[in-house]
């Protein structure tokens, strides 16, 4: 999807064709020929438009003569299997001539609130402004995520104190999986962050400095969150190995105290059971009665001795 977004009367329209300057151009899923048109367009390479469209390129910073690209990582979220996970998507910011272009593969949270005018001060025309603008949006958005993973990691802690079951651990490997993006995405996206305070990539005003600098505190503490729910899970998963593995230890205490109190007379019946001649008490009037009453004692007897010595403390 191809869209051009303008600046009238501060407020932020969609127009049809492209203006001369102070345009926003979003690249949301494009085919062919909506790349081919932006590249005929702007003389830029084919491989710069498709750049964050594969969704293993990293965050980095590319400076040519007719253009600079700025290509961060940003957090999404998916539903998988009745399950959310959270992942990050490439997003690439092109700076041309007196337009920007923004290329990402899905319709996001970040820039759809700049395209329904939702963002404050966001004007096209500024385009380094808006760049930054763009960053420390994502930035929050990875915070709002991590508090939401933060959630999901109590609630399923919660439920499996009530039931030890499969599905919890589950919803936490799909969670661990998360932020090991989330971990890997807003490191990579830190080198730009220090790239953009070293160099001058795009051209910064007095404002843009400190709103270059809310993008990296934000980004830091995302970073932080990010480590220490990673290690909150860590030690979760850990603590429902253990009680899983405690559980089953319990269980087999158990069958192994039952089948040692059941031997002794499982041994005494097979041994009465056997059809052969001159067994004890064969022609006892009560006999039946009696190797029962002896079967019970062996069997309350073993019982008093695993009592008495602890063997399966």
């Amino acid at each position: 999807m191809l869209n051009y977004y303008i600046e009238v009367n501060h407020e932020i329209e969609e127009v049809e064709s492209l203006p001369p300057s102070g345009c926003w151009i979003a690249l949301t899923d494009p085919n062919d020929e909506e790349l081919h048109t932006i590249s005929s367009a702007f003389n830029l390479p084919m491989e710069v438009c498709r750049s964050a469209l594969d969704l293993d390129e990293r965050s980095r910073i590319e400076i040519e003569d007719s253009y600079r690209m700025l290509l961060i990582n940003i957090p999404t979220r998916e539903e998988t299997s009745e399950r959310e996970l959270y992942t990050t998507i490439p997003l690439a910011m092109i700076l041309t001539g007196e337009h920007i272009i923004t290329v990402c593969q899905k319709d996001t949270h970040i820039l759809r609130g700049f395209a329904n005018g939702k963002e404050r001060d966001f004007h096209p025309g500024k385009r380094s402004r808006f760049v930054l603008q763009i960053l420390y949006a994502a930035a929050r958005r990875y915070l709002i995520y991590l508090r939401l993973i933060e959630k999901k990691i109590d609630a399923a802690e919660e439920e499996f104190s009530k039931n030890q079951r499969n599905r919890e651990l589950m919803e936490l490997m799909k969670l661990q999986k998360s932020l090991v993006y989330f971990s890997t995405g807003l490191r990579s996206n830190e080198s730009v962050h220090e790239k953009l305070c070293r160099t001058d990539v795009i051209k910064r005003y007095e404002e843009d400095n400190d709103l270059l600098e809310d993008v990296i505190v934000e980004n830091r503490q995302a970073i932080e969150m990010a480590k220490i729910n990673s290690e909150i899970l860590t030690n979760l998963s850990n603590t429902f190995a253990s009680v899983i593995s405690n559980n089953l230890n319990v269980a087999m205490k158990a069958l192994a105290i039952i089948t040692a109190v059941m031997a002794f007379p499982t041994m005494l019946f097979s041994a009465y059971g056997m059809n052969v001649a001159d067994i004890p008490l064969a022609t006892t009037p009560g006999s039946f009665w009696i190797m029962l009453a002896v079967g019970i004692a062996a069997g309350l007897l073993a019982m008093l001795i695993i009592l008495k010595i602890k063997i399966f403390k």
